[in-house]
């Protein structure tokens, strides 16, 4: 049965905005995001976070047109500078225009330790990530607390950690031995998880300079252990549905504590306005099995894990008799040869029903110099 009382980490991430003049498409876009997000996920979410980079020029207008727009959400939000944010040389008028709490900062998130870093201040302006050497201290201190504290941690920062330059490789071996199961970020533009083998590294993609597939937004949590992540576009319909534990094979990671991707019970959690009326999975081609719960969007059913790797299925039906499905693959965390390094090195490639292309289109890679 789905135990009330240890609920996961739930947060939805909207990519880069970019945000330039009113009217504009990632100004309509951001508008009917916060839209979706409000009928779709009241209650069911911890908070929307914005990984930076929300003001493409770092304007006050630009940041006004983005505050205007959040201010309009139901759930809490976080949001960090990139350094599109950081144009103007100095934080002023992100902090001014989005009126957010001043960087870095740690608050404990059903239960698990959230760490939000600006990485872009201690720099010279574009893409120049650092953080410090007084606030990598200040980190190093909070993820040895939350060791001791057997707590699980997520880190929100605007790039991957090997984008730190003479800092990326003590970054990266901090977060290795720390709690750390995700880092969550933008500035890619595209959607990309990578996986070393401790940690999560997941980038959503910008949401006003696109360049492959639908604009959208990106659900994430962390389960006792397990991390799930899942891409939906704006024009795909509700409900909406991911499953939190067990982690999918791509996102198996070593344990954070000894429950981390126990395979004894299926944890799931869905969105949409109208109530779910079924949720139910099957291993493989078994027979479907019902899940209980619901408060909160979760949803559990105990399961007798198969021996060998399996596929898990899960649906949800609302009352509209609307349905969504979500399909991972088990299969016990192995233990391989791996170096942390803060970057795309383990990258899970191309997983197209997550909408991960791994084709790279963006402005580290592949695509347009925006």
């Amino acid at each position: 049965m789905l135990d009330k009382t240890e609920k996961p980490l739930r947060f939805l991430q909207i990519g880069d905005l970019h945000v330039t003049d009113p009217g504009l498409q990632s100004h309509a876009d951001l508008r009917r995001i916060v839209d979706e997000v409000n009928g779709n996920t009241a209650g069911k979410i911890d908070f929307v976070y914005l990984p930076g980079d929300s003001a493409d020029d770092g304007t006050p207008e630009q940041f006004g047109l983005v505050h205007d727009e959040l201010s309009r959400l139901i759930p809490p939000w976080h949001a960090i500078p990139g350094d599109h944010d950081f144009k103007p040389r100095s934080l002023d008028n992100f902090y001014a225009g989005l009126h957010v709490r001043k960087l870095p900062y740690a608050v404990e998130i059903s239960g698990c330790r959230s760490v939000f870093l600006d990485v872009v201040s201690r720099g010279s302006g574009g893409p120049d990530f650092r953080l410090g050497a007084v606030r990598l201290v200040w980190l190093r201190g909070l993820l040895e607390a939350a060791q001791r504290d057997g707590k699980a941690a997520a880190v929100f920062m605007h790039a991957y950690p090997a984008d730190l330059g003479e800092e990326a490789s003590e970054l990266a071996a901090m977060l290795d031995d720390s709690p750390v199961a995700l880092v969550s970020m933008g500035h890619t533009h595209y959607n990309e998880i990578s996986n070393d083998g401790r940690t999560i590294y997941a980038a959503t993609r910008s949401t006003g300079q696109i360049e492959e597939g639908d604009v959208g937004f990106a659900f994430a949590a962390i389960d006792r252990g397990a991390v799930s992540w899942r891409f939906k576009p704006l024009q795909s319909s509700w409900p909406f549905v991911m499953i939190t534990s067990p982690a999918d094979r791509r996102l198996a990671i070593a344990p954070h504590s000894a429950e981390g991707n126990a395979c004894c019970e299926i944890r799931a959690s869905a969105w949409g306005a109208v109530p779910i009326a079924l949720a139910e999975f099957r291993i493989n081609d078994q027979a479907w099995q019902p899940m209980y719960g619901g408060d909160g969007g979760l949803f559990g059913a105990e399961f007798k894990a198969p021996e060998k790797p399996f596929r898990l299925i899960l649906r949800v039906i609302d009352q509209q008799r609307n349905r969504d499905t979500d399909t991972i693959d088990v299969a016990p965390y192995v233990v391989a040869a791996r170096k942390p390094t803060g970057s795309d090195e383990g990258s899970i490639g191309a997983w197209p029903e997550r909408h991960l292309l791994g084709t790279q289109l963006g402005p580290n890679r592949n695509g347009r110099k925006w």
